[in-house]
Order: structure tokens, then sequence, then C-alpha cells
């Protein structure tokens, strides 16, 4: 039988095969941390290799995912669809080794890892997930949700301040399933981190409200076997495991920043097989240590346990059985089509003037009910963004009822915690924030885009319209930055009716949303069942006089019903004006190229785009013929009305400019 060395070795061969071979990746995590992956992927981490969605298995993040070789060694030894060949093209084009963890291309990656702090962060949201799926379906003899999340984090992970953002709230939330293993070995790329990450790590985490253990040697299995051990018992606190460990173990770079971010160089890893007694030629592993690392008959036995006992739930509680498996399938309920019918047809009654803020947070008091999966919160601005529908109640860490979480100023560890929440399963976070504040999340959106998480950013307050707060809390470029996301789709709405389609397109696409919305009240369109069908095309004919065009006025959000005033104006001189709503350009594009033709026919050249944000963007849609109304720059404190004014969004103005469009324009033939 091979010593729990030799298989950690196993790991730290193939990791640096894998790196020599691409002439690129990170050695030292992989080498040094060899010692920690053995002792909880072996002895610990609950998992079936044949099944890497199964629903009870423990979810495992690596936060340092520049040391993604460690991780794919892990899938491939223990027996997951990641084949030898597979860590040959480790980092080449197309493989399913990235050089970053990436969820939905690599089997058993439970999450897209790579910007440091991340990771640990949206392993907090899977942890809160358990707990709180557990809370809602287990009962009396009959557990069907238990298992921990686990993470391995570097010194990187902790500096960035996401984590503790989500530390914080771990701590709070007594996330006592959430155990994270920390590799302290003192080095990033700059070298040694006493001179810039000195603090007490283990008090600042007791302070947090954690459990630490440690630090102990990483290398030592006998160490971190009790550590998994105690950690695992503790059922109250988050726990943190400091493992002191050496960067580049095994090799000559050892504690060296060199072994980092660059291969070792051929001749430092033929000593380094050496000083690991390791004699076999690359990517060759011995068949007895293959045989100690597969993990699929202990998987396929661990599943096949817990599926005779949820057939035993399933017969005593068959409705929670039924509701459990809908929840964790991603799937809406049956009658989801005539919820959203209700919805939308009472908020297209809605006649006063109401900001989409507060559209929106009717849209919630209604969908809420329906859809215990929403899981609610708010980076401290609950009132503001109307994020908590009447029917929620917060979070209670005790007993884990309650579906709306006060994540307090934490606009990027909410995210992240989001992106955890939908990985996980069983949950579609939403939550929202200022869309000036957008920036302190961005990265987490991204991220969440590119793993295309099931979660819906509520983003209020969106333009000049903010008024007197000025410049620092009115969004300029925000909504452009939103909407070159690949994978978000963003919605603007202008009314309550467009905020209900809004609402039914994010909770029925599969997918990440963002919606933007107004603080300042805007007026109510008028709805024909024509309207309302075309709004959930993301582009459509709002109004037009009649016959052949002469000139579009394209508009989003509160800018609509300027437009639309001044297509009344525009109308009485005598002009043939067709007024577009936009609300989302994503869905828009992915209409046939028929009806965007329809929308808007390119023999129409006079177009004219208003939105109170930066302007690039509509240049796609009006040409060089075209203009924008928007904003070039930042804004500008005092009254909403007289903010606006100052910034030409006056119909007076949006008259004038069309006017100037159309004398420049060729006409369109009558």
């Amino acid at each position: 039988m091979p010593t729990r060395r030799q298989l950690a070795n196993a790991l730290r061969v193939l990791s640096m095969d894998a790196i020599e071979k691409a002439q690129s990746g990170h050695p030292g995590a992989p080498l040094g941390m060899a010692d920690m992956a053995e002792a909880l992927w072996r002895h610990g981490l609950k998992h079936n290799p044949a099944n890497p969605g199964w629903v009870d298995r423990d979810r495992f993040v690596l936060s340092n995912g520049h040391a993604s070789m460690l991780l794919y060694a892990l899938l491939h030894l223990t027996g997951y669809d990641l084949p030898l060949s597979a860590l040959e093209d480790f980092r080449q084009l197309g493989s399913k080794t990235p050089g970053h963890p990436e969820y939905g291309v690599t089997p058993g990656v439970d999450c897209t890892t790579g910007p440091l702090g991340q990771g640990i962060a949206t392993a907090v949201g899977m942890a809160l997930a358990e707990r709180m799926l557990a809370q809602e379906f287990n009962r009396e003899g009959h557990n069907i949700i238990d298992h921990r999340t686990y993470c391995f984090v570097g010194d990187g992970c902790l500096m960035e301040g996401v984590s503790q953002e989500a530390c914080s709230l771990a701590g709070t939330w007594k996330l006592g399933r959430l155990i994270v293993f920390y590799d302290a070995n003192g080095i990033s790329i700059d070298g040694s981190v006493d001179a810039w990450f000195s603090e007490d790590t283990a008090l600042r985490f007791r302070a947090l409200g954690w459990q630490v253990i440690g630090p102990i040697d990483g290398h030592k299995t006998e160490e971190l076997d009790a550590a998994i051990a105690s950690a695992r018992e503790t059922v109250d606190k988050p726990s943190l495991i400091i493992c002191r460990t050496h960067i580049g173990f095994g090799s000559a770079k050892v504690d060296s920043a060199s072994s980092h971010g660059a291969p070792l160089g051929s001749e430092t890893v033929a000593k380094a097989r050496v000083a690991l007694g390791w004699e076999e030629a690359p990517f060759v592993v011995p068949e007895e240590i293959r045989a100690a690392w597969d993990a699929r008959a202990l998987g396929y036995a661990a599943e096949e346990e817990w599926m005779r006992r949820f057939a035993d739930y399933e017969a005593a509680y068959p409705k929670l059985a039924k509701e459990f498996l809908r929840r964790t399938k991603g799937q809406l309920p049956n009658n989801s089509e005539a919820i959203f019918a209700e919805l939308c047809t009472s908020q297209a009654k809605e006649t006063n003037p109401l900001a989409t803020r507060k559209a929106s947070k009717r849209a919630l008091d209604f969908l809420v009910p329906h859809f215990p999966e929403m899981v609610g919160g708010s980076a401290d601005l609950t009132g503001s963004v109307g994020t908590m529908a009447s029917s929620q109640k917060p979070l209670d860490p005790t007993t884990y009822e309650g579906r709306y979480l006060y994540y307090g100023v934490r606009e990027f560890g909410m995210s992240c915690i989001m992106n955890g929440l939908a990985l996980h399963g069983g949950f579609l976070p939403y939550a929202g924030t200022f869309l000036s504040f957008f920036d302190q999340a961005k990265n987490a959106v991204r991220i969440g885009a590119m793993m295309g998480v099931h979660a819906v950013w509520v983003f209020t307050h969106d333009s000049i319209g903010v008024g007197e707060d000025g410049p620092t809390h009115q969004p300029i470029e925000q909504i452009a930055s939103l909407r070159m996301i690949p994978g978000l789709d963003v919605w603007r709405p202008c009314d309550s009716f467009e905020t209900a389609v809004a609402w039914q397109a994010a909770l029925t696409r599969m997918g990440p949303t963002a919606l933007v919305l107004s603080r300042q009240s805007v007026p109510q369109s008028t709805r024909t069942a024509e309207t309302m069908d075309m709004v959930r095309r993301g582009g459509y004919i709002l109004r037009e006089t009649g016959g052949t065009p002469e000139l579009i006025l394209l508009a989003t959000g509160s800018e609509v019903g300027l437009a639309s005033a001044a297509f009344d104006e525009l109308a009485a001189q005598g002009i043939a004006v067709r007024l577009v709503s936009l609300p989302s350009s994503q869905v828009f594009e992915r209409e046939s190229q028929e009806w965007r033709e329809s929308v808007l026919p390119h023999s129409v050249r006079a177009r004219l785009a208003i939105e109170a944000g930066s302007t690039d963007f509509w240049y796609r849609y009006v040409g060089l013929d075209g203009a924008v109304l928007g904003m070039t720059g930042f804004g500008l404190s005092g009254k909403a009305t007289a903010v606006a004014e100052h910034f030409g969004f006056t119909v007076k103005h949006v008259v004038d400019l069309a006017r100037e469009v159309l004398s420049r324009a060729p006409r369109s033939p009558k």
C-alpha cells in the first residue's frame, strides 16, 4: 500500500508535468498544498466522481485558482471524467483543463475561480444554501441535505477585501459546515508577504466569530487529520485551519516566489522527482497509487445510500420531495406562466406615475409567495431599493428560517454570495444596491455571467435623476459597463408593465440578469395587447404616427417618458415619428433579423437615442447620421428637475435635436 506522502506526491508530479509541458502555470501552490489535498479528498470529502452534480455532495472551492493543476490532478485520480490526455493538454485551447478552474468546463469544478478572494466568498454562499435548504426540507429522521463546503485559500485570498466581507457574514450566520484550509506559505508574486501582510490572521478570524485551528504543519498528515476532525465537530462556527506549508515543496525553488507563477524548468523538475522519490516517466502514475486514489466505488456507495434515504423521505413526505426535486433541478412551478400573466396584467393597469424601483417592489410582493426559491437581499439599502417583499422575513442564523439577507455595506461580498447560492442549487438569489455602486460588485457579476448562474441584480437610482446626492451617486458609465458583460441580460424598464416583464424574463431565463431601475417617478405608457406582447422581445415600437417614419426616437427607462412627450410635439409639427422602447438590447439582439428590421428599418436613418448615461453604446443603433442625447461627463448636485434641464433632458431640447437630425439625414420616401 502506498504511503500517504506517495499519494500526495502523485498530485505534485502530475502538476509539475502538466505545467512543464504547457510551459505555463503555477507549480508552487500545488506542490505546497498536495498533503492538504490528500488529507481532505481521501479522508473527508463526500463526493461521487460518476455524478459531479449529486445534490448532497460536499462542495469544494479552490479559491486560489492559480493552483488549478492540483484540482485537475485530484479530479483525474479520483475518477472524474478527466482523462490523462486532458492533463497533458493543460492550458491549451479547447481543453478541459483551462488555466484557472472554470465551472461548466471541467467535470467536478464547483466554481470558477482565479480572481483571488472570490472563491472563499462564493463558498460562503454555498454553505449558507446548504443550511437554508436543510432547514426547509429536512425532517426528523430524514436528513436529505447533510453536507459541507470546503475551501482552499492562500495569502492573496485573505488580502483581498472581499474575503473579509464574506467571512464576516459567515461568522454572523454561524456557518459551522464551512471549513477553510489556509495555505499559509508566506509567499506571493512579489516575494515574502511579511512586508505587506503582517496582521494576526488567526486573531482576525476569531474576531469574526470563526473557530481557528492551528497553525499546524500542513505537510503532516496526523495534524491535518486531527484538524479536519475538530472542524467537522464544530456546528455553530465556520472553521479556519491554518496550515504552515512550503511553496514549491520538494523542489529546489522551495519557499521562493520563483516557484509561484512560472514552470520550474526541466532540470528543476528532474531534481524534484528524485527528491520526492518518484521514478516514473512524465504523466505515469503507478497502478497501486491510482487504485488508492480511485473514489468511484466509495462515491457510488455514498450516493446509493442517499438515494435509499431519499426514497424513504419521498414515501413519508411526497409533496416536500416533489418540491425539493423541482427546486434543486432549477425548474419553475408548473403554474408559473399563469403567475406571470397575472402579474403583468395587474401592472399594466397602473396609471399613476411611479418609480420603477417601486414597481419592482410591487412585483416582488406578488412573486415571492409563489416562488419560495427566491432569496432576497440588499447591501444596506433595503428601503431604498425595494428588494424585501412584504412576505419575507430576515434570516435567523439560529434556525436558518427567513429568506431575506441583510448583507450590510458589502456589494462585492453580496454578489459573490449570490453566486454561491445559485451554484449550490435550490435557490434563486436576487439583491439590490444603487447602480453607482455596481463598480464594487462588477467582478462578481462578471464571474457570475461567465458561470451562467441564475441570479438577479437589482440596480436602482439609475441616472442623474438621483438629484441632490450629486455625481458620486449619479451613475453615468455603469449601464454601458453592464451591457458589455457577455451573458448578462440587462433590463431598463420604462414603466410598471415593462418592470413586470423584466422580472418575468429574469425568473424564466436560466442565467444572470440585471434590472436597472429609477429613483424618480416615471409616467405609465398606454398599453395595447400588441405592445404588451412585444415588450418580451427586448425592443419594440411603443408609438408611431403611422405611415413610413421620417424619424425614430429610441429610449429606455425614465427617458421613454421624455421621448414620448417629444413625440407628441414632433407629431403636432407634422413629422412622421416612431418611438422605440429598448428595455433590453441583449434580448432584442437575440431576436430575428426580420424583427429587428421591422423595429429599426435601415431605410430610416434619422435616429435620435435618449438615455441619461454614457453615449457610446447608442451609436450602434443611430449610426453616423443619428445623434445621442446622453451624458459625456459626470453629473451635478441639485434638484433632479434642475439637473435634467441643465444637461438638456427637456422636451424642447429633444425636439430641437430631432429636427437637427432630420435636417442632415436623407428623408425616407413617404
